[in-house]
């Protein structure tokens, strides 16, 4: 036996998969995007946000991007936002707003 990690394909379906919930690949969720099980989207009014970083602290899936300790500017990484609402759950400033998907899709933005 091997000490070597089974590494599985984006693709590879439950058969594939070892039993018992094994993650032998943990820290891969850069491989996968999650965009499909959205149901609203994220905006960020750049103008009220005050940089305090709760969004992109609290975000479970690192889909709130920061360049040298800020948010402003930075887009929102929508293969990896699950639309979970909690970027604007903890906005002090409610400067987070979420919006249906099926109006990014209906504005050509895809999803």
């Amino acid at each position: 036996m091997s000490d070597e990690p089974k590494v599985y394909a984006p693709d590879a379906g439950w058969r594939d998969m070892a039993e018992g919930g094994i993650i032998p690949q943990a820290g891969n969720a850069v491989l996968y995007s999650v965009a499909g099980w959205r149901l609203e989207y994220p905006v960020r009014d750049n103008e009220a946000c005050i940089d305090c970083l709760f969004c992109w602290a609290y975000c479970p899936d690192e889909a709130v991007l920061q360049v040298g300790g800020s948010v402003k500017g930075q887009p929102i990484d929508m293969e990896h936002c699950k639309g979970c609402t909690i970027c604007a759950r903890v906005c002090p400033k409610d400067c987070i707003s979420m919006h249906p998907e099926s109006e990014r899709v209906e504005h050509g933005q895809g999803g």
